[in-house]
């Protein structure tokens, strides 16, 4: 039996890196499972819809179809967007089995990505002294996604015994460049930020301008194509593709 196709769904950007990190995330995830058929789609800015890739999908053949959403925190795109998307998809295609996963959400694989973006970013800027960090996230209306984000740094300061804030990109205070300025304020010098978003684009950028006009140190490049995100979609698609196995199958 053909195992489920899945479907990476992104947000989407205007900026074409945004696209080609989906891209070589959604390839990188093909090479670990080359009997999966694999395929990204946008919620918006960006092509293919979810439509499109589900229409073609049904159009080879395909009659099971696991969904999983790039989204790091469950906010407005993960309660709604990503609902609305899939339930006009499943009514395209009646016949067909489509399920939606879990967001990604916050790994903990996800530090050791950041710790190597992090890595790099310091060996660039020739940096061998931190005692701060600040945590930028995408930012949301929804405080739930924003205090995902805040125990994210809260882990992260931990583990690497400095004192860390938490910042967002958009739609919450404070900026990255609030959050620098409020621990030199403190008298730290060597300030270096991490991005907890998936692929570059307009709010990555605005991080890294405003966490370099308030002085930091380095800030390192999102999370990206790596093989540790590859893993956590593939453990968000095999749980979905349990959910697609009716019960009398799995107990017969």
């Amino acid at each position: 039996m053909t195992a489920p196709a899945l479907i990476t769904l992104a947000h989407g950007s205007r900026d074409p890196r945004s696209a080609e990190t989906i891209t070589a995330l959604t390839e990188k995830v093909a090479c670990m499972r080359p009997d999966l058929r694999v395929e990204p789609a946008y919620l918006d800015l960006a092509e293919p819809g979810l439509d499109a890739v589900v229409d073609r999908l049904v159009a080879e053949g395909h009659g099971e179809i696991v969904v999983v959403p790039l989204l790091l925190t469950e906010a407005y795109h993960a309660n709604v967007d990503v609902p609305a998307a899939v339930e006009r998809a499943r009514g395209r295609h009646e016949d067909v089995a489509i399920t939606v996963t879990d967001v990604l959400g916050i790994e903990n694989a996800f530090f050791r990505v950041l710790d190597e973006r992090l890595r790099a970013a310091l060996r660039e800027h020739r940096v061998r002294e931190l005692d701060a960090l600040v945590l930028a996230g995408a930012g949301s209306s929804d405080p739930v996604a924003n205090a995902a984000i805040a125990r994210a740094a809260r882990a992260w300061g931990a583990h690497h015994k400095l004192p860390v804030i938490a910042a967002f990109a958009s739609s919450a205070p404070p900026a990255a460049g609030e959050a620098v300025r409020a621990h030199r304020a403190d008298g730290r010098r060597h300030v270096a930020v991490g991005v907890m978003m998936l692929a570059p684009g307009f709010l990555p950028d605005r991080v890294k301008e405003l966490a370099y006009e308030a002085g930091a140190v380095a800030v390192a490049e999102p999370l990206g194509a790596h093989e540790e995100v590859a893993h956590v979609i593939l453990a968000r698609y095999a749980v979905g593709a349990v959910d697609l196995v009716p019960l009398e199958a799995m107990f017969a």
